[in-house]
């Protein structure tokens, strides 16, 4: 017991480092504008590179497939090769190692290192779900928190080892294609089932993982704000994050040497209690037997809690639902456009003149984690209680401060605006997509979560392909004829049209609740 208590725990901390570093498509916006100009292409062209990545969501039941016929290490191994390939090739052709690829070439090979993404969240999903099967919302929520810190990480390591004649472009592919191998390879042992006949309390364990996590946020935003950022050296915010991501280590150890000491506590207690009366032994056996319903009775409780759902139904019912398409546009006006205002952030922050594009994108990355690990935070704190805010109302508060911040950039073009409002959007990004793992689970119900999950987020190459083209096109009409842009009319319009598909967004969350409601009443 005391061996697989710990390799329970180590198996979330392999989890936790592959979530932090699989996020590479996140930093795309980062080196953008370079890789516009190494490859001589446009802005639509350029939007479709960022679409390619999220195409490869389309073809994430893949993963799924394998996962049921190959062992979790070698799904996990095939994801980082993707990426390898995806993205190495790219490294190639950007340090002119390799010169045959076209433009399509990278489109495809960026659609792959996309698809490699999925792999890898295939497995760190099904490894969650399998070591915590009473506490897989909180295993799930507090990994994939750590996803929207790929972004601080990458951009902290190319400030730290790149040299003075390399490009950013290059060294970003570079580590694109490394980073996420190289994790796969330390952390596949450990990612497998793990066997724990009782179901152990392990909220000291969570509690412990959640106080890291929200250090490692802090960190990270406090690392790359303005005057801290400038002061602090690039060597020393990877060291900072790598002492984070490591403390983690500290939970899998502290529970190992718990159980040793409890180990001996009851082998001591045992030896004294053969000198006692049977009367004795009776009432200690019959306070574990109390002990260990109790412990069951709140197992049982968890998994009634989150098996609860509106209804049991499959993608094909689900498409015929009124309550699905009404989810589906909210989450498109919603997380989506969160993720294409990411996409299209390193040429928002050109053309408003601002050229710390990369501290931009780290502190986009740190609020997206905070919105992601909010949700979780306050499952684990209200997951006794019958306090529960429905999924549908969750997502509409989070999408009104987002449509104002859409608002607030038109306005005035200060770079103080931009990190506001870029840290709002941000926020709310993470907090939605956090939100929608439950939510669709309590429409829609868990037995097909996987692939009715795939569905609604499908939406996001849909998104980014409609947002982000419309962006393009009209950065390209309020240009110069080459391609460049620069003012604040370049993309007034664009975030006048994205914060009306927002506040569009806000009145069907509106409505989903008041079709929802009493279910969700039902469960309070």
């Amino acid at each position: 017991m005391t061996r697989s208590t710990a390799l329970q725990w180590l198996s979330l901390v392999g989890i936790i480092w592959l979530q932090s570093i699989n996020g590479t498509n996140s930093n795309f916006p980062a080196y953008s504008s370079q890789l516009k100009q190494l490859l001589s292409i446009s802005q639509l062209q350029l939007n479709n590179l960022a679409l390619a990545s999220d195409a490869g969501k389309l073809f994430g039941w893949f993963a799924g497939i394998a996962a049921i016929y190959l062992p979790l290490w070698l799904v996990l191994l095939i994801g980082s090769s993707l990426g390898l390939i995806g993205y190495g090739l790219q490294y190639l052709f950007l340090t002119h190692h390799i010169t045959f690829l076209s433009y399509w070439h990278i489109f495809f090979l960026t659609v792959l290192a996309g698809n490699g993404i999925c792999w890898i969240n295939t497995v760190c999903y099904l490894v969650s779900i399998q070591n915590f099967p009473f506490h897989r919302q909180a295993a799930v929520g507090l990994s994939t928190c750590y996803l929207g810190l790929s972004a601080v990480i990458y951009t902290a390591a190319v400030g730290a080892f790149s040299s003075k004649h390399s490009k950013k472009a290059e060294e970003y592919m570079l580590f694109n294609s490394l980073f996420p191998l190289v994790v796969s390879i330390i952390t596949a042992p450990f990612l497998r089932h793990i066997d724990n006949d009782k179901p152990k309390r392990v909220g000291r364990g969570f509690f412990g993982v959640l106080v890291i996590t929200i250090a490692t946020g802090i960190y990270a935003v406090m690392s790359n704000l303005g005057p801290i950022s400038r002061k602090s050296s690039p060597r020393f915010k990877v060291v900072g994050l790598g002492v984070c991501l490591t403390a983690l280590l500290l939970i899998p150890m502290a529970e190992f040497f718990v159980h040793i000491l409890e180990e001996k506590c009851r082998i001591n207690r045992e030896r004294r209690v053969c000198d006692l009366t049977t009367d004795a032994d009776e009432v200690d056996d019959q306070q574990d037997v109390e002990n260990r319903i109790k412990d069951q009775s709140d197992n049982i409780v968890e998994v009634k809690q989150e098996i609860c759902a509106m209804e049991e139904i499959g993608v094909k019912l689900m498409l015929k639902r009124l309550n699905f398409w009404l989810y589906f546009f909210i989450y498109i006006s919603g997380a989506t456009l969160g993720l294409v205002y990411l996409n299209n952030l390193g040429q928002i922050a050109e053309s408003r003149g601002y050229a710390r594009i990369s501290s931009l994108v780290s502190l986009a990355s740190a609020f997206v984690f905070f919105g992601r690990l909010l949700p979780t935070a306050l499952d684990y704190a209200y997951s006794r209680s019958k306090c529960m805010v429905p999924g549908p109302a969750s997502i509409g508060v989070a999408m009104m401060p987002m449509a104002a911040a859409f608002f607030l950039l038109i306005i005035n073009n200060s770079n103080l605006l931009l990190h506001f409002s870029t840290a709002i959007i941000s926020f709310s990004t993470g907090i939605i997509t956090a939100i929608s793992v439950s939510t669709t689970t309590e429409l829609f119900g868990p037995n097909n979560f996987g692939v009715n999950h795939n569905v609604v987020v499908a939406n996001i190459p849909l998104g980014s392909f409609l947002f982000g083209g419309l962006a393009a096109l009209l950065y390209r009409k309020e240009g110069d004829g080459h391609g460049r842009c620069l003012g604040l009319q370049c993309y007034s319009k664009t975030f006048g049209i994205w914060g009306s598909l927002c506040s569009l967004g806000i009145v069907l969350a509106l409505v989903l609740h008041f079709r929802t409601r009493k279910f969700y009443l039902q469960r309070l």
